[in-house]
């Protein structure tokens, strides 16, 4: 079976985040998505027991340190696959955080464990750690048949903490505390909800990096998701033939999203938003935009990053494949 790479052998890079207070994005947001959906509700808030429904997470709470991280990107998948590109979650989030005597969560999106089901497919990372070494794992992956036309959702295993190529991840102590709840109606806008807070953030604070990581549930109407299919033979070059590879899904509600989200590249040539979703109906995949913007309500839990930790950055770059 394939090896993911030696963690300590990889580039790590760190840049502190811009920290505004969570009274002071709250503020930002609750004016901000005024514009882009009809019903706006920003609150601070104590976060809830998200292991429980509707959420479904391994752990508990968002707070203790939080970490944004970027792994690898869409260069090791495109224009051709790099399956060299396997990574230890649970090492990662380790040397993110500094240390590993500590508990942590992890969760976010990526590209899923290949090796584990011998087919290239969508990754939705959901780990709870306890030192020494105990796992436990609500992550998903999401793969299409063989005719393209369906969706099969796996729970990943305690054992595989592998992630693939590319992944977005926030990674904390996984301590209650406060947190942003933003809850949302009706979208008037043109973008999907992501996108809608992060246009706000980047709107207020500029050339400063502000980066969100969390959970957010899409509670009515439906969501247009890609699951991406088995590994091209031949090289992927344009978005358009990046999209004839791609498989899209209307997905019906509820679905629960993890991912992160920043403002800015950051000089580390950063996904800005990155979020997919699992279910308990066998739907899940990468988050575009709710395609029911009448009848579509959110409602997300976040917190505010401390750093961003960029790891293995692609040395050949190129912009297309980060929808």
């Amino acid at each position: 079976m394939a090896q993911s790479l030696d963690t300590g052998s990889l580039l790590f890079e760190e840049k502190p985040l811009h920290t505004p207070s969570l009274a002071e994005v709250r503020q930002v947001l609750a004016d901000g998505l005024k514009s882009c959906f009809s019903t706006v509700d920003v609150e601070v808030v104590d976060c809830p027991d998200l292991s429980k429904a509707p959420f479904h997470l391994a752990g508990t709470g968002l707070n203790g340190s939080p970490v944004l991280v970027e792994i690898g990107g869409p260069p090791y998948l495109l224009p051709t696959v790099d399956n060299t590109k396997l990574y230890d979650v649970v090492g990662v989030a380790q040397r993110a955080l500094q240390d590993d005597q500590k508990p942590f969560i992890v969760i976010g999106a990526g590209a899923g464990p290949f090796p584990l089901v011998n087919s290239n497919c969508e990754g939705m990372f959901n780990i709870r750690y306890n030192p020494p070494g105990t796992v436990v794992s609500e992550s998903h992956l999401a793969m299409v048949t063989a005719d393209h036309k369906n969706v099969v959702i796996r729970k990943i295993p305690n054992t595989e903490t592998r992630c693939a190529l590319l992944a977005n991840l926030l990674i904390a102590e996984g301590k209650a505390g406060p947190v942003l709840k933003v809850s949302c109606k009706r979208r008037t806008g043109n973008k999907d909800f992501i996108a809608s807070i992060r246009t706000c953030l980047e709107d207020r604070y500029g050339e400063q990096t502000v980066g969100l990581g969390g959970v957010f549930l899409l509670q009515t109407g439906k969501a247009k998701q890609h699951v991406m299919s088995p590994f091209s033979s031949t090289p992927i070059h344009t978005e358009e033939q990046l999209n004839k590879w791609l498989n899209f899904f209307d997905m019906p509600a509820p679905l629960i999203n993890v991912g992160t989200l920043v403002t800015t590249e950051c000089d580390l040539d950063l996904r800005l938003q990155h979020f997919h979703s699992f279910s308990t109906h066998g739907h899940g995949g990468h988050y575009h935009i709710d395609t029911t913007p009448e009848e579509v309500e959110y409602e997300g839990y976040f917190v505010v990053g401390e750093r961003i930790v960029r790891v293995d950055k692609p040395v050949n770059t190129h912009k297309f494949g980060r929808d």
